[in-house]
């Protein structure tokens, strides 16, 4: 066995043993989990180092592959620790169970104190507010219910299944565009997904599988299939609408450039049908996107200055567009294209909890960055707000915190867009770390 693999798989060693001491430390779970996640993250990016700078048999990819896969396994039945949202699906899984529109009252609603429980709604966050999540996602929740009833294990599952199926497309996309298989590892052993999906649950697990199909039979020029999973893919979060306009100017033919604009927004629309008279699926959403800001970057900063929450978000769309296009006509593929606008919408959104970046580590295999590198490790350090928040009852953003996450993304960002001059005339935009390591 050859050093760097010694290396690495000692560091991988004590990755897996940081995470699993969430397992042990159950007295105090939130300062471990905000240990745990911070301490891994920061393993996790010396692994990238060594991941992208060697070579590695099949050997060691299997191995890494399934002691990740393991590690989420081992979470299945664990109480979600930096957040709750997983009670707001058990909620909307229990009201469809019982025929009832999710869409239709709050939690609190006299016309459902039928279905209080010592659990529901009183974990659910926001129980005077319908539900915000989109149709594919409550048949989801509905599915898990069934399962798992008042516990966990049910949506984990499902989650857990779709995560696996997500890293099996993932190595069927990298085949397809003959890059090296060994980039898995950058999704598998990424913290993010275990912590956000595997402990915490959050329902973006199962759009990622949805984004990965839509690119996989995208690749296998099958054209119609990869438009309906994008659509539903729309349904978990709308990420996917930044594709679009990048497939759009891509395909010559007048029927393809048609398919394009309509087969996501009818897949998308279609699944309100049973919903639509009787609610307003988009209510509580509008709420929500209007008032609520967290670990914006850009929105932050202009935001102390501006004091106005709805003109600092004008401000911020028109600066994302201003942003967006030059990207869009950059002489890259269609994927980096679709990388980079994501990385974009992030930095002007105002919110941005870490597992929204999900969407962005899930292109990290295909697009081998260390601006998605940093991000996705680098979010970790929102955990001191849940920190804060779980054992003093005040949520709390951390300037330090956002520095230290973004000024390194943007850095990076920069100099792979070959923003810097003659200094990013890299290969592969890793050719800097790779110095490092030489000197």
């Amino acid at each position: 066995m050859k050093k760097y693999h010694i290396i690495f798989l000692s560091f991988l060693f004590v990755f897996f043993l940081i995470i699993l001491s969430i397992h042990f430390f159950y007295r105090t779970p939130v300062q471990t989990y905000t240990f745990s996640y911070i301490c891994s993250s920061i393993i996790f990016l010396i692994l990238s180092i060594i991941i992208l700078k060697y070579e590695f048999g099949k050997n060691i990819i299997l191995i890494s592959a399934l002691s990740g896969i393991i590690l989420r396994i081992s979470f299945i039945t664990t109480t979600p620790i930096g957040s709750d949202d997983i009670y707001r699906y058990m909620w909307d899984g229990k009201v469809q169970s019982m025929g009832i529109n999710p869409y239709q009252y709050a939690p609190i609603d006299s016309n459902l104190a039928s279905l209080h429980s010592d659990i529901l709604p009183a974990k659910v966050n926001f129980p005077n507010l319908k539900t915000i999540y989109f149709p594919f996602s409550q048949w989801i929740f509905f599915i898990g219910y069934n399962l798992s009833g008042e516990h966990v294990w049910g949506y984990k599952l499902l989650l857990l299944i779709f995560d696996l199926f997500t890293i099996l497309t993932l190595y069927n996309v990298l085949k397809l565009s003959e890059k090296s298989t060994k980039l898995i590892l950058l999704y598998i052993l990424c913290p993010l997904p275990t912590f956000q999906f595997a402990i915490d649950s959050h329902l973006d697990g199962y759009g990622l599988l949805l984004i990965v199909l839509s690119i996989l039979f995208y690749y296998k020029k099958k054209l119609s299939l990869s438009l309906i999973f994008l659509g539903l893919s729309f349904s978990i979060k709308p990420v996917g609408i930044l594709l679009m306009p990048i497939l759009f100017f891509r395909e010559k033919l007048v029927i393809d450039k048609l398919k394009i604009i309509f087969i996501p927004f009818i897949t998308f629309f279609v699944q309100f049908i049973p919903y639509i008279f009787s609610s307003n699926p988009f209510e509580s959403l509008f709420i929500y996107a209007k008032h609520w800001s967290f670990n914006g970057s850009i929105f932050s900063l202009l935001n102390s200055f501006i004091e106005h929450n709805q003109k600092t978000r004008i401000v911020c769309a028109i600066l994302f567009l201003l942003t967006l296009i030059p990207v869009y006509f950059k002489k890259f593929d269609s994927i980096k294209k679709f990388y980079y606008s994501i990385l974009l919408l992030f930095i002007f959104s105002p919110v941005v909890h870490p597992w929204y970046i999900s969407w962005l580590t899930v292109l990290i295999p295909l697009i081998p960055v260390w601006s998605g590198i940093m991000y996705s490790s680098l979010s970790s350090l929102t955990a001191f707000t849940i920190l804060s928040y779980q054992l003093n009852g005040v949520w709390k953003e951390y300037t330090l915190v956002l520095l230290v996450e973004y000024i390194p993304v943007i850095l990076f960002m920069l100099l792979e867009l070959g923003l810097f001059g003659k200094i990013t005339n890299w290969k592969q935009n890793n050719l800097l770390f790779r110095n490092i390591m030489e000197d």
